[in-house]
Protein backbone atom coordinates (compact mmCIF):
# COMPACT_ATOMS: atom_id res chain seq x y z
CA UNK A 1 0.00 0.00 0.00
CA UNK A 2 1.07 3.47 -0.43
CA UNK A 3 1.39 5.61 2.20
CA UNK A 4 2.13 9.61 3.08
CA UNK A 5 4.56 10.08 6.06
CA UNK A 6 3.63 12.88 7.53
CA UNK A 7 6.94 15.02 9.46
CA UNK A 8 6.33 15.54 13.17
CA UNK A 9 5.88 18.46 15.63
CA UNK A 10 7.53 21.53 15.27
CA UNK A 11 7.16 23.62 18.43
CA UNK A 12 8.00 21.19 20.93
CA UNK A 13 11.04 20.38 18.74
CA UNK A 14 12.22 24.15 18.66
CA UNK A 15 11.77 24.65 22.03
CA UNK A 16 13.97 21.50 22.58
CA UNK A 17 16.37 22.57 20.39
CA UNK A 18 17.05 25.60 21.55
CA UNK A 19 16.25 25.83 25.24
CA UNK A 20 14.66 29.27 25.02
CA UNK A 21 12.27 29.49 27.65
CA UNK A 22 8.68 28.75 26.25
CA UNK A 23 6.25 31.59 25.63
CA UNK A 24 2.64 32.43 24.17
CA UNK A 25 4.25 33.20 20.86
CA UNK A 26 4.97 29.55 21.26
CA UNK A 27 6.69 28.79 17.62
CA UNK A 28 6.44 31.66 16.29
CA UNK A 29 8.97 33.60 18.85
CA UNK A 30 11.53 30.79 18.36
CA UNK A 31 11.58 31.27 14.33
CA UNK A 32 12.22 35.03 14.97
CA UNK A 33 15.34 34.12 17.21
CA UNK A 34 16.25 31.17 15.71
CA UNK A 35 15.20 30.96 12.39
CA UNK A 36 17.45 28.44 11.35
CA UNK A 37 16.81 25.90 13.30
CA UNK A 38 13.10 25.60 12.00
CA UNK A 39 14.51 24.54 8.45
CA UNK A 40 16.84 22.20 10.29
CA UNK A 41 14.09 20.38 11.63
CA UNK A 42 12.39 20.10 8.33
CA UNK A 43 15.73 18.80 6.87
CA UNK A 44 16.08 15.93 9.87
CA UNK A 45 12.46 15.02 9.47
CA UNK A 46 12.78 14.75 5.53
CA UNK A 47 16.02 12.74 5.95
CA UNK A 48 14.17 10.32 8.46
CA UNK A 49 11.61 9.17 6.27
CA UNK A 50 8.91 11.93 5.53
CA UNK A 51 7.73 12.86 2.41
CA UNK A 52 5.93 16.10 3.50
CA UNK A 53 6.98 18.54 5.35
CA UNK A 54 4.80 21.37 6.99
CA UNK A 55 5.29 25.02 7.37
CA UNK A 56 5.54 26.38 10.93
CA UNK A 57 2.58 28.60 10.59
CA UNK A 58 0.49 26.51 13.22
CA UNK A 59 0.09 29.87 15.42
CA UNK A 60 0.88 32.54 12.72
CA UNK A 61 -2.77 34.63 13.49
CA UNK A 62 -3.42 38.13 13.89
CA UNK A 63 -5.12 37.63 16.83
CA UNK A 64 -1.60 36.30 18.39
CA UNK A 65 0.69 38.32 17.03
CA UNK A 66 -1.59 41.70 17.99
CA UNK A 67 -1.23 40.54 21.40
CA UNK A 68 2.50 40.82 21.63
CA UNK A 69 2.59 43.58 19.48
CA UNK A 70 4.08 41.85 16.43
CA UNK A 71 1.01 42.17 14.04
CA UNK A 72 3.11 43.89 11.10
CA UNK A 73 5.76 40.79 10.89
CA UNK A 74 2.08 38.74 9.78
CA UNK A 75 3.02 38.78 6.12
CA UNK A 76 7.31 38.07 6.79
CA UNK A 77 6.36 35.16 9.45
CA UNK A 78 4.76 33.52 6.58
CA UNK A 79 7.11 34.07 3.75
CA UNK A 80 9.99 33.23 6.37
CA UNK A 81 8.19 29.68 7.34
CA UNK A 82 7.87 28.92 3.60
CA UNK A 83 11.08 29.33 2.42
CA UNK A 84 12.46 27.41 4.99
CA UNK A 85 10.24 24.44 3.95
CA UNK A 86 11.49 25.12 0.53
CA UNK A 87 15.19 25.36 1.24
CA UNK A 88 14.73 22.07 3.32
CA UNK A 89 12.82 19.98 0.18
CA UNK A 90 15.60 21.54 -2.22
CA UNK A 91 18.41 20.46 -0.55
CA UNK A 92 16.53 16.83 0.13
CA UNK A 93 15.92 16.62 -3.54
CA UNK A 94 12.02 15.51 -2.77
CA UNK A 95 9.02 16.10 -0.99
CA UNK A 96 5.60 18.18 -0.84
CA UNK A 97 4.70 21.10 1.39
CA UNK A 98 1.53 21.09 3.50
CA UNK A 99 0.85 25.14 4.57
CA UNK A 100 -0.42 24.72 8.15
CA UNK A 101 -3.41 26.25 9.16
CA UNK A 102 -3.75 26.15 12.99
CA UNK A 103 -7.60 27.62 14.86
CA UNK A 104 -7.66 30.96 15.56
CA UNK A 105 -7.34 32.17 18.88
CA UNK A 106 -6.70 29.16 20.78
CA UNK A 107 -5.83 26.01 20.37
CA UNK A 108 -8.40 22.87 22.24
CA UNK A 109 -10.92 25.38 22.95
CA UNK A 110 -14.03 25.40 20.51
CA UNK A 111 -15.80 27.80 21.75
CA UNK A 112 -13.47 30.75 21.37
CA UNK A 113 -13.61 30.34 17.36
CA UNK A 114 -15.34 33.12 15.01
CA UNK A 115 -18.05 32.45 13.02
CA UNK A 116 -17.29 30.53 9.85
CA UNK A 117 -17.88 33.73 7.90
CA UNK A 118 -15.18 35.86 9.88
CA UNK A 119 -13.09 33.10 10.33
CA UNK A 120 -13.41 32.09 6.55
CA UNK A 121 -11.44 35.40 5.91
CA UNK A 122 -8.87 35.41 7.85
CA UNK A 123 -8.13 31.61 6.47
CA UNK A 124 -8.00 32.96 3.19
CA UNK A 125 -5.58 35.31 3.79
CA UNK A 126 -3.45 32.99 4.98
CA UNK A 127 -3.90 30.81 2.59
CA UNK A 128 -3.38 33.40 -0.18
CA UNK A 129 0.00 34.11 1.28
CA UNK A 130 1.01 30.62 0.99
CA UNK A 131 -0.23 29.19 -1.81
CA UNK A 132 2.27 30.01 -4.50
CA UNK A 133 4.90 27.96 -3.03
CA UNK A 134 2.86 24.90 -0.74
CA UNK A 135 1.38 21.45 -2.26
CA UNK A 136 -1.71 22.01 -0.19
CA UNK A 137 -3.16 23.14 2.96
CA UNK A 138 -3.31 21.07 6.24
CA UNK A 139 -5.81 22.11 8.32
CA UNK A 140 -4.98 21.45 11.67
CA UNK A 141 -6.38 20.67 15.12
CA UNK A 142 -9.68 21.73 14.66
CA UNK A 143 -11.63 21.11 17.46
CA UNK A 144 -15.32 21.55 16.64
CA UNK A 145 -17.36 21.43 12.97
CA UNK A 146 -17.95 25.29 13.25
CA UNK A 147 -14.34 25.65 13.22
CA UNK A 148 -13.34 22.72 10.82
CA UNK A 149 -15.80 24.82 8.52
CA UNK A 150 -14.27 27.90 9.02
CA UNK A 151 -10.89 26.48 8.07
CA UNK A 152 -12.39 24.71 5.25
CA UNK A 153 -14.24 27.65 3.32
CA UNK A 154 -11.42 29.99 3.75
CA UNK A 155 -8.37 27.57 2.56
CA UNK A 156 -10.40 26.71 -0.17
CA UNK A 157 -10.54 29.93 -2.08
CA UNK A 158 -6.66 29.48 -2.79
CA UNK A 159 -7.13 26.72 -5.37
CA UNK A 160 -5.36 24.10 -3.84
CA UNK A 161 -6.63 20.96 -2.28
CA UNK A 162 -6.86 21.45 1.35
CA UNK A 163 -6.85 18.56 4.21
CA UNK A 164 -8.55 18.67 7.23
CA UNK A 165 -7.44 17.68 10.46
CA UNK A 166 -9.82 17.42 13.66
CA UNK A 167 -8.72 17.12 17.29
CA UNK A 168 -10.75 14.30 19.89
CA UNK A 169 -11.24 13.79 23.27
CA UNK A 170 -8.09 12.38 24.35
CA UNK A 171 -10.75 10.03 26.66
CA UNK A 172 -13.21 9.56 23.76
CA UNK A 173 -11.93 9.56 20.24
CA UNK A 174 -15.29 9.25 19.03
CA UNK A 175 -16.01 12.44 19.59
CA UNK A 176 -14.40 15.89 19.12
CA UNK A 177 -12.65 18.19 21.63
CA UNK A 178 -15.95 20.28 21.03
CA UNK A 179 -17.95 17.18 22.86
CA UNK A 180 -19.83 16.30 18.98
CA UNK A 181 -19.50 13.38 17.21
CA UNK A 182 -16.98 12.80 14.97
CA UNK A 183 -19.27 11.26 12.65
CA UNK A 184 -20.90 14.79 12.69
CA UNK A 185 -18.15 15.62 10.50
CA UNK A 186 -19.70 14.14 7.52
CA UNK A 187 -21.66 17.08 6.11
CA UNK A 188 -19.24 18.73 5.91
CA UNK A 189 -16.81 16.55 3.91
CA UNK A 190 -19.40 15.67 1.74
CA UNK A 191 -20.12 19.69 1.12
CA UNK A 192 -16.48 21.08 0.66
CA UNK A 193 -15.03 17.43 -0.27
CA UNK A 194 -11.17 18.18 1.31
CA UNK A 195 -9.22 16.03 -0.16
CA UNK A 196 -7.87 14.16 3.15
CA UNK A 197 -9.61 13.55 6.54
CA UNK A 198 -7.39 13.67 9.24
CA UNK A 199 -7.11 13.25 13.44
CA UNK A 200 -4.14 14.75 15.28
CA UNK A 201 -2.80 16.08 18.26
CA UNK A 202 -4.58 13.60 21.11
CA UNK A 203 -2.90 10.70 22.43
CA UNK A 204 -2.24 7.95 20.23
CA UNK A 205 -4.79 5.35 22.36
CA UNK A 206 -7.91 7.82 20.95
CA UNK A 207 -7.05 7.37 17.46
CA UNK A 208 -8.69 3.94 16.48
CA UNK A 209 -12.02 5.08 17.57
CA UNK A 210 -11.61 8.27 15.59
CA UNK A 211 -10.37 6.42 12.53
CA UNK A 212 -13.43 4.23 12.71
CA UNK A 213 -15.37 7.06 12.52
CA UNK A 214 -14.16 8.90 9.44
CA UNK A 215 -13.14 5.86 7.26
CA UNK A 216 -16.86 6.18 6.58
CA UNK A 217 -16.26 9.34 4.93
CA UNK A 218 -15.31 8.41 1.44
CA UNK A 219 -12.17 9.74 1.50
CA UNK A 220 -7.96 8.95 2.36
CA UNK A 221 -7.60 9.37 5.81
CA UNK A 222 -5.18 9.14 8.60
CA UNK A 223 -3.32 10.52 11.69
CA UNK A 224 -0.91 11.88 13.53
CA UNK A 225 -0.65 11.82 17.29
CA UNK A 226 1.18 13.57 20.28
CA UNK A 227 2.98 12.73 22.83
CA UNK A 228 1.64 14.67 25.89
CA UNK A 229 -0.45 13.26 28.71
CA UNK A 230 -3.31 14.65 27.71
CA UNK A 231 -4.22 18.31 27.17
CA UNK A 232 -5.24 19.92 30.69
CA UNK A 233 -6.88 22.87 32.00
CA UNK A 234 -3.81 25.00 32.47
CA UNK A 235 -3.19 24.55 28.89
CA UNK A 236 -6.73 26.10 28.00
CA UNK A 237 -6.01 29.24 29.98
CA UNK A 238 -5.53 32.97 27.93
CA UNK A 239 -2.31 32.73 26.30
CA UNK A 240 -0.54 30.08 27.93
CA UNK A 241 2.66 28.26 27.74
CA UNK A 242 3.45 25.07 26.67
CA UNK A 243 5.45 24.25 29.17
CA UNK A 244 2.05 23.30 32.10
CA UNK A 245 2.21 20.95 29.66
CA UNK A 246 3.12 17.05 30.45
CA UNK A 247 5.21 15.00 28.15
CA UNK A 248 4.48 10.95 28.52
CA UNK A 249 7.87 9.11 28.69
CA UNK A 250 6.54 5.79 27.96
CA UNK A 251 5.92 7.04 24.34
CA UNK A 252 9.44 5.73 22.29
CA UNK A 253 9.82 5.79 18.84
CA UNK A 254 9.22 1.93 18.56
CA UNK A 255 6.17 2.41 20.72
CA UNK A 256 4.80 4.92 18.45
CA UNK A 257 5.20 2.80 15.54
CA UNK A 258 2.97 0.12 16.58
CA UNK A 259 -0.01 2.44 17.57
CA UNK A 260 0.61 4.14 13.59
CA UNK A 261 0.94 1.22 12.43
CA UNK A 262 -2.30 -0.27 13.76
CA UNK A 263 -3.70 2.96 11.76
CA UNK A 264 -2.41 1.95 8.51
CA UNK A 265 -4.02 -1.86 9.47
CA UNK A 266 -7.25 0.38 9.54
CA UNK A 267 -7.38 1.52 6.45
CA UNK A 268 -5.34 4.92 6.91
CA UNK A 269 -2.87 6.00 4.67
CA UNK A 270 -1.36 8.87 5.93
CA UNK A 271 0.17 8.93 9.48
CA UNK A 272 3.04 10.73 10.98
CA UNK A 273 3.61 12.60 14.35
CA UNK A 274 2.28 15.81 16.17
CA UNK A 275 3.80 18.11 19.13
CA UNK A 276 6.40 15.59 21.08
CA UNK A 277 6.77 12.87 18.22
CA UNK A 278 10.58 14.18 17.15
CA UNK A 279 12.61 12.40 14.29
CA UNK A 280 13.43 9.55 15.07
CA UNK A 281 9.53 8.49 16.25
CA UNK A 282 9.21 9.65 12.09
CA UNK A 283 12.61 7.40 11.47
CA UNK A 284 11.25 4.05 13.58
CA UNK A 285 7.75 4.39 11.90
CA UNK A 286 9.38 4.34 8.18
CA UNK A 287 11.18 1.60 9.03
CA UNK A 288 7.84 -0.49 10.01
CA UNK A 289 6.47 1.03 6.86
CA UNK A 290 9.04 -0.37 4.63
CA UNK A 291 9.55 -3.67 6.69
CA UNK A 292 5.62 -4.05 6.61
CA UNK A 293 6.31 -3.92 2.36
CA UNK A 294 4.67 -0.35 1.99
CA UNK A 295 5.65 2.13 -0.35
CA UNK A 296 5.88 5.81 1.28
CA UNK A 297 5.13 8.81 -1.21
Amino acid sequence: MQITLLDGGMGQELLARTGDAPTPLWATQVMLDHPDVVRQIHADYFAAGATVATTNTYAIHHDRLERFGVDHLFGALHAKALAQAQEARAAHGSGRIAGSLGPLVASYRPETCPPVAEAAVKYAEIAALLAPGVDFFLCETMASVQQAEGALAGALTAGKPVWLSVTVDDADGSRLRSGEAVADLAPLVARYKPAAVLVNCSVPEAMAAALAQVAGFGVPFGAYANGFTHINAAFKADAPTVDVLEHRHDLTPAKYADFAMFWVAQGATIVGGCCEVGPAHIAALAAALRAAGHEIV
